[in-house]
């Protein structure tokens, strides 16, 4: 939504703002146009941009990110045009899935053509009464946070609304117990700006005083707000766009790894009980007697999902995008935006990020299907064996014994499986060194899936990293993860 026409040789400064339903966010944005378009005390007028919320306090109003553009007003209270980007209420009651939509609609902004590509302040919408984040709140935070890069922490800010009394010292030690990361003031406080939202109010004799200060107010913490905005450099989104891949990256990998150590540990389990079964027959073997031996074989096959085009907040491309050399799902069940593999967010440079041979782009389909792990029970002769252990197989492997051979094979495969785990790990140590919080509600569990598959490996060096990781993550996101966990389960 835009006010007033866009002059390109004028400066522009661009605020993100999230918060809870009901924090009077909505009411913030409209006193930013007012104070934008020059409104005073004595003009008694309000123009509206968004509408006041009205709702019960668990329900938005905003079904979408919206952005308002304020262009025209250079000069008049400001130096420069304004640009909100408005978010939907994160934490409502529709569920974890809206919020990571809110997580894509943004990452849409951020890297297309004419979208936003720099931050100049972001903003944490909460009351000013607050003296405890719940655990919504927290979540909301952390979410918000979890996007942006760490060269975004000193540009964002606590604009705290409903401010009646002075400095809110219990919502500022909110903040600081919930450790959301955020720009400082000179006395180490968590940088924050107030506003009163009584601006709309109507004015009777009886109220005309109450308004007129919360007036001045909420004008004071405007310009103490706007002035930050004049001398704080903006910050280049590409760290972000680059954070939000990896991540993407990230989640994908954990979940391809998933599938191949459980294709491992099924490939073992029927390496085992070939093994027992020819060690059973051993004199028949010594005599060339023919005989059979029962095994759960692993095999790869196809499973329907859902796919096909929807439209909530946006248009998306559900399905699996798949690895037709490696037999594996490189980007399911998350991959919503690529209508082909060539756009998915797993490849890169014409490669897959994912797959274990790292395939071209070419020898992936995004279907509706994907590959599942699958055993069944087959007989097979002492020469079926030899023939698919042997296969491929260099000479000095072929000069093994066919047990000697099952055994290495066995080796490789727990080899093989150091390596997928040790290729999560380093996703991690990438993730945070760019990173402004590297454990969010989306990668905690993949965190959690890792240390207890190093435990198993007594990597105790990577499981340590990992665990400082999670031990840096503030009780206030431990309290987020119980709301999303609570969210999972409505």
């Amino acid at each position: 939504m835009t006010l007033g026409e866009k002059n390109p040789n004028k400066r522009n400064k661009t605020i993100l703002l999230v918060g809870e339903t009901g924090t009077g966010k909505s009411t913030l944005i409209n006193a930013l146009v007012n104070f934008t378009i020059g409104v005073k005390w004595e003009d008694d007028v309000w123009f509206q941009i968004v509408e006041d919320e009205k709702k019960e306090q668990s329900k938005s109003q905003t079904s979408d990110v919206i952005v308002y553009e304020i262009f025209g007003f250079e000069g008049k209270t400001l130096p420069f045009s304004l640009t909100i980007i408005d978010t939907p209420g994160y934490g409502d009651t529709e569920g974890l899935q809206m919020d990571e939509n809110i997580g894509k609609r943004l990452f849409n902004l951020f890297c297309s053509d004419d979208g936003v590509h720099e931050i100049d302040a972001v903003g944490l919408v909460l009351k000013a009464s607050e003296s405890r984040l719940s655990d919504r709140l927290s979540y909301i935070f952390n979410s918000v946070v979890s996007l942006f890069g760490k060269d975004i922490e000193r540009n964002i800010v606590a604009l705290m609304t409903n401010a009646t009394a002075g400095t809110p010292k219990n919502a500022l030690d909110a903040l600081d117990a919930a450790n959301v990361k955020c720009a400082r003031n000179e006395k180490n406080q968590p940088l924050h700006f107030l506003f009163d939202n009584c601006q709309n109010n109507s004015r009777t004799e009886d109220t005309e005083d109450d308004l007129e200060h919360a007036y001045k107010k909420s004008t004071k913490g405007m310009k103490q707000f706007t002035a930050f905005l004049e001398k704080t450099a903006p910050q280049n989104l590409e760290t972000t766009v680059n954070v939000h891949k990896e991540k993407i990256r990230l989640a994908a990998s954990i979940q391809n790894l998933k599938e191949r150590i459980e294709s491992v540990k099924l490939k073992q389990n029927e390496i085992q009980k070939t093994q027992v079964g020819l060690k059973n027959n051993e004199e028949e073997m010594k005599n060339n007697q023919a005989f059979t031996v029962t095994v759960d074989e692993h095999y790869k096959d196809r499973e329907d999902v859902k796919s096909g085009w929807w439209g909530l907040w946006g248009v998306f491309f559900e399905g699996a995008v798949c690895c037709k050399v490696c037999e594996e799902n490189c980007h399911f069940p998350e991959c919503t935006h690529a209508i082909s593999p060539a756009w998915c967010e797993v490849m890169l440079k014409g490669r897959c990020t994912v797959c274990t041979r790292k395939c071209s782009v070419s020898d992936h389909v995004k279907e509706n299907w994907r590959f599942v792990n699958k055993t069944r029970k087959v007989e097979k002769t002492l020469q079926d064996i030899k023939t698919k252990y042997e296969k491929n197989k260099t000479e000095m492997w072929k000069k093994m014994g066919i047990l000697e051979i099952l055994q290495k094979e066995m080796e490789n495969l727990e080899a093989n499986e150091a390596h997928l785990l040790n290729e999560a790990y380093e996703c991690f140590v990438k993730l945070e060194l760019i990173a402004l919080n590297v454990v969010s509600v989306t990668t905690y569990n993949h965190l959690i899936f890792l240390i207890e598959e190093l435990e198993k490996k007594k990597e105790d060096k990577k499981v340590k990293k990992l665990k400082e990781m999670s031990l840096k993550t503030a009780e206030g996101f431990k309290a987020g993860l119980q709301y999303s966990n609570m969210s999972k389960r409505k």
